[in-house]
This record gives C-alpha cells, sequence and structure tokens, in this order.
C-alpha cells in the first residue's frame, strides 16, 4: 500500500515572531526550527516516508539509528558561535597522562578521564540555547532533555580516535563548525570489522541513537583546517 503525501501550511502575518511573542499561548518554538521538527517527525513515521527521509551518507542506507542533514545554521550564526566557543575557556583534552590536541570544555554534566567521575557541571550557557532547541527539533525530542553540552575546538592534526560515548547517554547530537570533516564507524565482528564513513559539511548536524549509538564505534579523522563543534547528549 502507497502512503498518501501529506502537506502542511503554516501561513500567518507575524509568523517571524514565532516562540518570542506571547511563547505562553504560541510555544517557544521559532519559525526557523520548525522545518526542522516537520523532518524529524517524518523520520520517525515509516507511514510518511521515514525510510527514505534518512538519506544515505554512504552510498547505502544510513546505519540504523543514523540521521543527518547539511545545514543546520547559516553562516553568520556559525561565526557568532565559533566565536563564543573561542571565548569560552577551553582546556586541553587529558587522557590519563595523555594530552589531546584539541581544546574542550563540558556542560550541564562532565566526565573526568583521569577518575572516571562523572558529574553535574556548570548550566549550559544561554548563547547554546538557540542550537540546543534546533539540534533536539532536529532529533525529534524535548530540547530539555539535552542535558550535557560540550564544546570542541580542533587545532591542525587533531582529531578524535575510536570509541563509543559513555553508556549513562542516550541521543547524541553533534553540529560541525569550520573545516569539513570525515566521521568513521566501525562495528567488531568475526575477523574483522564492518566499516562506514560519513562526511560532515560545515553548519551540519547528526544525530546517534539506537544500534549505531550502542554498537557501533565512532571517530574523526584529523584535519589540517580549524574546525570547531557542539555536541548535545541526553541522559538515560
Amino acid at each position: 500500500m502507497t502512503a498518501k503525501p501529506i502537506v502542511s501550511l503554516l501561513s500567518g502575518p507575524n509568523l517571524n515572531l514565532l516562540g518570542t511573542c506571547e511563547p505562553e499561548i504560541y510555544g517557544h518554538d521559532m519559525l526557523n526550527i520548525i522545518p526542522a521538527q516537520a523532518e524529524a517527525r517524518c523520520r520517525c513515521d515509516p507511514s510518511r516516508g521515514g525510510a527514505r527521509a534518512q538519506a544515505d551518507l554512504f552510498g547505502a542506507p544510513l546505519l540504523p539509528g543514523l540521521a543527518y542533514r547539511d545545514t543546520l545554521v547559516d553562516a553568520g550564526a556559525e561565526q557568532a558561535l565559533i566565536a563564543h566557543i573561542e571565548a569560552a575557556g577551553l582546556t586541553p583534552f587529558q587522557f590519563q597522562q595523555w594530552e589531546g590536541k584539541r581544546l574542550t570544555r563540558s556542560y550541564g554534566w562532565t566526565y573526568d578521564f583521569q577518575t572516571g567521575r562523572f558529574a553535574p557541571g556548570e548550566p549550559i550557557p544561554g548563547w547554546l540555547a538557540p542550537l540546543r532547541s534546533r539540534a533536539a527539533a532536529f532529533a525529534g525530542i524535548d530540547a530539555a532533555s539535552l542535558e550535557q553540552a560540550l564544546v570542541i575546538e580542533y587545532g591542525a592534526g587533531a582529531g578524535i580516535g575510536w570509541h563509543k560515548d559513555r553508556p549513562v547517554f542516550e541521543h547524541v547530537i553533534g553540529v560541525s563548525l569550520g573545516a569539513p570533516a570525515t566521521m568513521r564507524f566501525r562495528r567488531r565482528r568475526r575477523g574483522g570489522f564492518d566499516r562506514a564513513t560519513a562526511d560532515l559539511a560545515p553548519r551540519s548536524i547528526y544525530h546517534m541513537q539506537g544500534e549505531v549509538r550502542d554498537d557501533w564505534e565512532h571517530s574523526i579523522a584529523a584535519m589540517n583546517a580549524p574546525r570547531w563543534s557542539v555536541t548535545f547528549r541526553s541522559l538515560r
């Protein structure tokens, strides 16, 4: 049975005021995130072409639980976010005795790779609130559920090695800023690994949940040009 297409029309004289004018009546969602919300609902509903809506990154269907979109913010917003990140007091990533080439700062919750301690941290700052709302809309979840934010500045030659996010996290949503990047995935199998790669465009967003979040490791290949990222996570 072929699903019938659904067309939604939104009209009105003051749509530019959505989310700011009388939010207690009309809600907090601004006009620029409504397309992402509709896209997320389509992805979650197979009867509305959900499988097709998850366009592939690899020349094959997306890994189960992985969604991607080329452009989340415009160039002006990207530059504003980069400026905020650079002013946020980032520190070198530390893993035991090893110091990485990237600078990081966590909000909401922190994880100490030296001690393994997971604890509440500083509140997520206001300048991340609009991006958090857009990221949540893309994933089809409540923005309030994204309780942790991680900002990263990648120096020349910096990347991220193979890993899975900590088990305490469920949804993982990343926004790429600056230079393009390559995200790599692998899953152990008998005799080796299943592998996939994804090109992350500047200003793009990805969302990991379910199988790709729990069963696959991921990494970011080292880059020669500057790059920044913002990652939001929800708790299980």
